[in-house]
This record gives C-alpha cells, sequence and structure tokens, in this order.
C-alpha cells in the first residue's frame, strides 16, 4: 500500500467513527475534495502532489476526531505529525512540509510558503465548487478569482 493510501485508511477510519451521518458525509466529501484540488493545484504549479495530496486529507483531521474546530488549524498540524510519525513511511522535512501547510491552511487572508499556498487554495477551491449556487465566503472571495484566473474558468 502506497503513502497516500495509508493515510485514506487512516481518515477512513476516523470518517467511520463520526456517529452524525451528514457530518461524517461532509467530512468524506471535504477531506477527499481538498485533497483531489490539492493534486491539481500542485500538479500545476509544479509542487509534490503526493504530499499536497496527503496535506489535504488530514488538514481538518483534528475537527473530525475531536468535533471542535475551534484553532482546528493549528491543532490539526500537531496531530498530523502524530498521525504521519505514527504510520513511520515519511521523511522528517516532508512532516514538516504537511504539517506547516496545515498549520496554515485557515490563514487565507495571507500567503505563505508556495506549498502551504497549495493546501490553502485546495480549500477554498472545495469550498466554492461543493455546490456553485452557494455564496462564497468573503475571505475566500479573492482567492477564489485568483484560482478562477489560473485556471482559466
Amino acid at each position: 500500500m502506497n503513502r497516500l493510501e495509508k493515510v485514506r485508511e487512516y481518515v477512513d477510519n476516523v470518517l467511520l467513527k463520526v456517529l452524525d451521518e451528514e457530518y461524517r458525509r461532509c467530512g468524506y466529501m471535504h477531506l477527499y475534495g481538498v485533497s483531489q484540488a490539492c493534486v491539481m493545484i500542485a500538479m500545476k504549479r509544479k509542487e509534490n502532489a503526493e504530499l499536497a495530496a496527503i496535506a489535504g486529507m488530514l488538514h481538518d483531521i483534528y475537527s473530525y476526531i475531536t468535533m471542535d474546530t475551534k484553532d482546528h488549524a493549528h491543532k490539526g498540524s500537531a496531530m498530523a505529525r502524530e498521525i504521519l510519525n505514527s504510520l513511520s513511511v515519511f521523511e522528517s522535512q516532508e512532516i514538516e512540509q504537511i504539517c506547516s501547510a496545515i498549520y496554515n491552511h485557515s490563514s487565507k487572508e495571507n500567503t505563505h510558503d508556495s506549498f502551504d499556498e497549495v493546501l490553502i487554495d485546495g480549500d477554498v477551491m472545495q469550498h466554492c465548487l461543493y455546490n456553485p449556487s452557494f455564496p462564497v465566503h468573503e475571505k475566500e472571495k479573492a482567492r477564489y478569482e485568483q484560482l478562477k484566473a489560473e485556471f482559466g474558468l
């Protein structure tokens, strides 16, 4: 089993324990959706697509394990570090890169390093494409417009 599949297996086990069916469904849609958006953005920007997919899968893991979204990016970064270390298939610099992106993914008003930006933009893309008839959140409008221009949409 490759590394991304190991992370997906871990995430699936977490989501299967979510009792609320709607929240569980949203978890699958969001985590897998962000992961796939991250792959597309990473490929376009020549970043590491595998690590971007893994960051996308784990970026909100804290929220789904604890059912708490307060400071989930920072707490989720620490949790992701523990998960990635426990899987014993990642180099320390890969863990640092993934966890930095998770730590910064809620800070959409700032610009971060290029890999962190992949996760931030993947999160925005999934939010905005989930249902195109929903209004775009104010804090995501500028990024969403930049993403549409970048992808010629």
